[in-house]
C-alpha cells in the first residue's frame, strides 16, 4: 500500500516493490525494496511529470532524507517526480547487517547472498520497478558517486531505460581492478592531508599527540569500538567532502581533557570519534565496498590493505618513530575494522570470504559504451579524493556523447554542497544548452 504525506512545499510518497533477489533467477526467493516518492505540491496532481530516479553513493547507504526542497532536490523538483531508491540491502530495503545477515546461514551463505548486492543487481531492480511508475517510458538518473558506477552499468546493460544520465563524481574505471584505484587512491589522499596541515598546522602536533597516547592505551569507546591509531588515521575520510577538514579540526582540537588520573581522551572527542568511525548505520559499505570494483577472476583480497603497504608513509608507527606528521588515510576498508568495530565483528568470516571470491561477472559493456545514445554529463572533480579524476576521464572519453564539467570548486560532495546549481549545469549538458 502506497502511503502519502507532506512536508513544507512537497508531497512524498511512500513506495514498496518485490523484486528477485537473483534477477536470473525470477521465479525464485524475492526481497523487497522502498523508495521515497518526492513531488512538489503545486505539481502533485501531474501525471504527465516526466521521473527522475536518484542513486544515492555508497555502496552500501540508504537514500537521503530530504526535508522540504533542500540541496539538489530543489532543482529537480521544478520539473520532475523524483524517486529516492534505498537500494536493495540499504535503509528500508531488506537492509544487511549484522542483526539480519545470520537469517542466510552462516558465513559462506552469507558471502553467496552479498554477490547479488552490486551495481548490476541495483540496475535490474531499476529495471524491474520502472514500468509501474512511469508507465513505460524511460527516466533520467542521477548517480551520485556509487550511483554513478550505477548509471554506467545501466548506459551498458539497459540504455532503452534512459532519457537521460546525470553523473556527479561517479565515472568509474571500466577495467581497473581494486589494486589499480587504490594505488592512484593513497597519492591523492597525502595531498588532501597535506593540504589539512597547511590549513590547520597546529593539527600536525595534535594528530601526532593523539595517535602515540592510542599506541599506548588503546581504549574502548564506549560503544564497543576499539580505537587503535589505524582507526583514528580512517578519520582522513572526513577530508574528502566540502567541509571535512574542517569537521577534522574541530574534533582535534578537543580530544584531551585534564582529569585527576592526568590528560585522557575527552568524552566529547570519544563519542564524535565512534560516530564517525561505526559502521552499524551501513555495514554494507564495509563488506562490498571493494567487491564494487571487481569484474573478473582475482579476487580483491583486501585490496586496500596490501595497497597500503606500497605506501610506507601511511604506517603510524614509522612515522610516530620519527618526526614525520601522521597521515590519515581516505576511503579504504581494511580487515582490522571488522576487528575494531562491534558492528562489524560478527560479519568477520564472511567479509574474508567475499574478499577471496573469484566469481565475479563484468559490469560494463565498452562496445555498448562506445554506440551509447543516451544523452549523458558527469561532474568531475578536480582531485577527488574518492574517485579518480584521470580514471573517470577516461570512462568519459569511452562512452559516446556523455559531456564532462571538470571543476575544482567542489569536492566529492558537490552535488549536496552545490545544491540546484551543480544538477542545474549538468541537466543544461545533455541538453545542449551550455
Amino acid at each position: 500500500m502506497s502511503v502519502s504525506y507532506r512536508q513544507p512545499g512537497v508531497v512524498l510518497t511512500d513506495r514498496h516493490f518485490t523484486v528477485p533477489l537473483d534477477h536470473e533467477d525470477p521465479t525464485g526467493e524475492t526481497i523487497e525494496l522502498y523508495a521515497r516518492e518526492v513531488v512538489a505540491s503545486d505539481k502533485a496532481h501531474r501525471e504527465d511529470l516526466p521521473w527522475l530516479l536518484y542513486l544515492q553513493g555508497g555502496p552500501g547507504f540508504g537514500a537521503n532524507r530530504f526535508v522540504g526542497r533542500q540541496a539538489w532536490l530543489d532543482r529537480a523538483l521544478d520539473e520532475y517526480r523524483v524517486l529516492l531508491l534505498d537500494q536493495r540491502g540499504t535503509g528500508r530495503s531488506t537492509p544487511l547487517t549484522r542483526q539480519t545477515l545470520p537469517l542466510r546461514g552462516g558465513p559462506a551463505e552469507q558471502a553467496e547472498h552479498l554477490t547479488h548486492f552490486r551495481a548490476d543487481s541495483i540496475v535490474r531492480d531499476c529495471e524491474t520497478i520502472r514500468p509501474a511508475l512511469t508507465g513505460g517510458a524511460p527516466w533520467t538518473v542521477l548517480g551520485q558517486s556509487f550511483g554513478g558506477f550505477c548509471t554506467v552499468n545501466y548506459l551498458s546493460t539497459a540504455p532503452e531505460g534512459l532519457r537521460a544520465a546525470v553523473l556527479t563524481g561517479g565515472l568509474p574505471a571500466l577495467d581497473a581492478h581494486a589494486d589499480d584505484v587504490y594505488r592512484a587512491a593513497y597519492p591523492r589522499i597525502e595531498r588532501k592531508v597535506a593540504a589539512h596541515y597547511d590549513r590547520y598546522p597546529q593539527d600536525v602536533e595534535r594528530a601526532r599527540r593523539i595517535a602515540e597516547h592510542l599506541m599506548r592505551h588503546e581504549p574502548v569507546l564506549p560503544n564497543g569500538y576499539r580505537l587503535t591509531a589505524e582507526a583514528f588515521q580512517s578519520l582522513g575520510i572526513m577530508l574528502g567532502g566540502s567541509d571535512g577538514s574542517h569537521r577534522l579540526h574541530f574534533l582535534l582540537e578537543n580530544a584531551f581533557v585534564r582529569t585527576p588520573s592526568g590528560h585522557e581522551l575527552s568524552d566529547a572527542f570519544q563519542e564524535e570519534v565512534q560516530n564517525s568511525l561505526s559502521f552499524a548505520g551501513h555495514p554494507l559499505y564495509a563488506l562490498v565496498h571493494e567487491a564494487c570494483y571487481a569484474q573478473d577472476a582475482r579476487p580483491t583480497a583486501w585490496s586496500a590493505e596490501r595497497v597500503r603497504g606500497e605506501f610506507p608513509q601511511f604506517d603510524a608507527a614509522k612515522t610516530l618513530a620519527g618526526d614525520g606528521p601522521l597521515l590519515f588515510t581516505g576511503e579504504t576498508i581494511h580487515p582490522w575494522m571488522f576487528d575494531c568495530d562491534p558492528a562489524l565483528r560478527p560479519l568477520r568470516d564472511t567479509a574474508e570470504l567475499l574478499a577471496a571470491h573469484t566469481a565475479w561477472q563484468p559490469l560494463y559493456d565498452p562496445a555498448r559504451l562506445a554506440a551509447n545514445e543516451v544523452p549523458v554529463a558527469a561532474a568531475v572533480y578536480h582531485d577527488d579524493m574518492y574517485v579518480d579524476a584521470t580514471h573517470s576521464l577516461q570512462t568519459a572519453r569511452a562512452i559516446r556523447g556523455l559531456r564532462t564539467w571538470v571543476t575544482d570548486e567542489f569536492e566529492h560532495d558537490g552535488v549536496r554542497a552545490g545544491g540546484p546549481r551543480v544538477l542545474a549545469r549538468l541537466l543544461a549538458l545533455t541538453r545542449d544548452e551550455v
